[in-house]
Parts: structure tokens; C-alpha cells; sequence
């Protein structure tokens, strides 16, 4: 039995690192597998391959692929950039609710591991992103218990719509059909099999393409709606 927390950010680091290869290249290059060719092609034998290195020698920086997952999913978090600190709070939050989405939808693979990879709120770069947002809750009023409450179910709808916006753009990208295409084969078999709903028959009929966009939207401004409510 071991005390070990299984998370790479629970445990020192390493020793002297190797000088040919660094745990940056590594990650850097696991996030270019991972957008290329999809989760189930991240092994350490095909990153050593993209590397030319062995898998002997990634492991010299990194202990296994959960750890590695750990750290691609920092990576990524790390092109979140909205951090003005004199914008105004509500301002401030839909920046980084709307760099979030981006950066879930640049790399439609997070939503396969996010879930699984339980520590991975211990990274730097997603605890930056933390902090800034709680700063930006706590000057709109919130108490710090408040505002950790308010960030999580901030993020948890903003990751939620990326993740399924993510589903949505690999399905895309595995039929090889443009996006208009996929709509014009979509949009029949969707309509047939709404039939005996007229509710969703109407609702499907005037969807148009920035429907997307405008559902996510609408969304963060009745949360932000929600949590200013709270304040009064």
C-alpha cells in the first residue's frame, strides 16, 4: 500500500534532466500528436518516435502517460490569455470563459481527459487561471467562499459547451466532410427523427450556423446574470 498521490504535481522533481531532450520538447510534441492524430495514437513508444528518441528516454522526464496527459493539459491551458487586471469584473470573466472555449475547441482531445485527470487543477498554468478569476469574483463582491462556489460553476459550463462543441468538431473531422456538407446530410436525419416532437422539429428548422456561438453566449450571460443576482 502506498500514501503516494498519483499526480505529477504531488511528487518532487526529477533529477538532472537528460541534455538531448527536455520535458518541454516532450509535451510540446505530445500536444502536436494529440491535435494531428487524436488521443489513441498518444503513446511514449510514438512520441519517442516523433522524437527520435526512445521510450526509455521519456521516461527519464516523465513517469508515465497519465503524467504526461497531466502536462498537456497544463500546456494547453497555458494559451488561455485573458488576463487584464483592470478589467471590469463581468468583463474580465466572459475573456476567460471565451479563451477557455478556444482553447477546448484548438484541441478537441482535452474533452476525452479532462475528466481523468483528477489533479490536474494543481498544474501552474490552470492555477493562474484560477487565481486570476477568483480575484475578478472577489472584486465584483464575493467573499472568497463565494467565489470558488462561483468559479466552479463558471467553468464547469464553459468546459461542458466546449467539450460537447469539441464531440462535435471530431465527429466533423473523422467523416472528412466540410462543415456545410455534414449539415445537409445532417439536417434531413435530424428532422425525421424529431417528427413526433414539433417543438424540436421547429427548433431544428431555424437553426442557422451561428446557432453555436449564440447558444454559448446566451449561457454565460445568464450565469454572469445568475451570480450578479446573488450579490443584490
Amino acid at each position: 500500500m502506498t500514501s503516494e498521490i498519483p499526480s505529477v504535481w504531488a511528487r518532487p522533481k526529477r533529477g538532472r534532466e537528460q541534455p538531448a531532450l527536455s520535458r518541454e520538447q516532450i509535451v510540446a510534441e505530445a500536444v502536436k500528436l494529440l491535435d494531428s492524430e487524436g488521443l489513441d495514437a498518444l503513446s511514449m513508444r510514438n512520441l519517442g518516435k516523433q522524437l527520435g528518441a526512445g521510450a526509455t528516454s521519456l521516461y527519464r522526464h516523465v513517469a508515465s502517460k497519465d503524467e504526461l496527459i497531466e502536462f498537456v493539459i497544463d500546456e494547453v491551458y497555458g494559451e488561455v490569455d485573458a488576463f487584464s487586471v483592470d478589467a471590469e469584473w463581468r468583463a474580465g470573466l466572459t475573456a476567460c470563459a471565451h479563451s477557455v472555449r478556444a482553447m477546448v475547441t484548438r484541441h478537441p482531445w482535452v474533452a476525452a481527459v479532462l475528466g481523468q485527470v483528477g489533479l490536474s487543477y494543481l498544474g501552474p498554468n490552470v492555477m493562474r487561471l484560477s487565481n486570476h478569476m477568483l480575484g475578478l469574483f472577489e472584486k465584483a463582491g464575493f467573499s472568497l467562499a463565494e467565489a470558488e462556489k462561483a468559479l466552479s460553476a463558471l467553468l464547469a459550463y464553459v468546459i461542458g459547451a466546449g467539450v460537447s462543441e469539441a464531440a462535435w468538431l471530431t465527429s466533423l473531422t473523422r467523416s472528412g466532410l466540410t462543415e456545410e456538407e455534414w449539415n445537409e446530410r445532417l439536417k434531413p436525419i435530424t428532422l425525421a427523427a424529431a417528427a413526433p416532437y414539433p417543438r424540436l422539429v421547429a427548433a431544428f428548422s431555424a437553426a442557422d450556423d451561428g446557432a453555436d456561438q449564440d447558444a454559448f453566449d446566451y449561457g454565460l450571460e445568464t450565469m454572469l446574470d445568475g451570480l450578479a443576482a446573488k450579490l443584490t
